[in-house]
Order: C-alpha cells, then sequence, then structure tokens
C-alpha cells in the first residue's frame, strides 16, 4: 500500500463517503491491524472485536481522516491503545490475569524499554506486511500460529523444503528491512 493509494481512499471516503473506499482501505490494514492486537491480547476473538471497533471509529471519523498525517501510525496507536483498553477492562470485570496482561503492565521494565519495544514491533509489522504474499503466510502460519513445516506444506500443497525456503527468504528480508531502519 502506497502512500498515495492511501490518500487516495481517504479522499474518497471523505468527499463522497465511499463505503467501497473504506471497504478496500480495511482489506488493505485489516491482518496488519489484527497482529497488532493479538500481539497485546493474545486471544483470536478479542482481537477481532478490538479492530472492527477501531474501523468503527475511523469510520465516525472519515471526515477529519485525511487531515491525519500519518494514518498507518495513527492506526497503529489506536490498536495498541484499545487493546491496553480492552485488557484493562478485562481485568476489571473478571478477576482474571494472562500473559498478556502481565507482559502490558509488566513493573519491571522501564518506559524508555517499553518504547524501544513498541517501536521494534511496529517495525516488524510494517516490514512483515512489505513480504511477498506467500513469504508473508507461511511466515505467520510456522512462527506465530506455530504451526509445523509439514502442515502449511500439506495446507498450501507444496512441499517442506519450499515452505523451509520461503521461511529463510522471509527471514532474511525481515532482517533486512528492520536493521536498515527504513521504516524511520
Amino acid at each position: 500500500m502506497t502512500e498515495s493509494e492511501v490518500r487516495k481512499l481517504l479522499r474518497q471516503i471523505k468527499e463522497q463517503n465511499s463505503q467501497q473506499a473504506f471497504r478496500r482501505f480495511y482489506d488493505m490494514t485489516y491482518d496488519r491491524l489484527f497482529r497488532i492486537a493479538y500481539y497485546y491480547v493474545k486471544k483470536e476473538e478479542w482481537s477481532q472485536e478490538i479492530v472492527l471497533d477501531v474501523f468503527l471509529k475511523l469510520w465516525n471519523q472519515r471526515s477529519s481522516l485525511l487531515d491525519i498525517q500519518n494514518i498507518e501510525d495513527y492506526c497503529f496507536i489506536l490498536v495498541k491503545n484499545a487493546s491496553l483498553n480492552f485488557l484493562e477492562k478485562e481485568s476489571k470485570h473478571i478477576n482474571f490475569h494472562t500473559d498478556a496482561l502481565s507482559e502490558s503492565s509488566a513493573a519491571d521494565s522501564s518506559p524508555e524499554e517499553s518504547l524501544v519495544s513498541e517501536e521494534l514491533f511496529a517495525m516488524y509489522v510494517k516490514a512483515l506486511d512489505r513480504l511477498p504474499e506467500r513469504c508473508r503466510e507461511i511466515f505467520i502460519r510456522v512462527r506465530e500460529e506455530k504451526q509445523s513445516y509439514a502442515q502449511v506444506a500439506d495446507d498450501l500443497g507444496i512441499s517442506i523444503k519450499t515452505v523451509d525456503a520461503h521461511l529463510q527468504k522471509a527471514v532474511s528480508r525481515l532482517k533486512a528491512m528492520i536493521s536498515r531502519s527504513e521504516f524511520n
């Protein structure tokens, strides 16, 4: 997704109240925002709910979206804050303690460490989004969803060696993109 494509969609959303343009924006950004929410809450259903709430908020603010300098960072912050608020609300309503909650409110980490961790995660999400589609899909299945090489190969109708090759390609590209810090 290029900046000019996003700006064009935001203009259509604002000027024409275009649900079709909003749907394209949704399709382009949903996966990335879902991964951000999942990073914080560690539950698929909660992540979906959070992201859908964020998109509802974006639709309600459609007339001012074009004024936002960096919509990608804005969406990231919305999802992050919504995720943390959701965790806080859940912990109040239910006497409930998950790894996600303890990680998000770790008292032993300094604000600087938290900021660096969030910046690295943001770079990771952006880099992951720029991988070729097949590499990204295989990387997510193996590294984030913890599927076996054999399971991924079987699901996609490819060999285990092809899965390994795509995974190695994804890892090397991610390392290169993050080390170059081309997202700043």
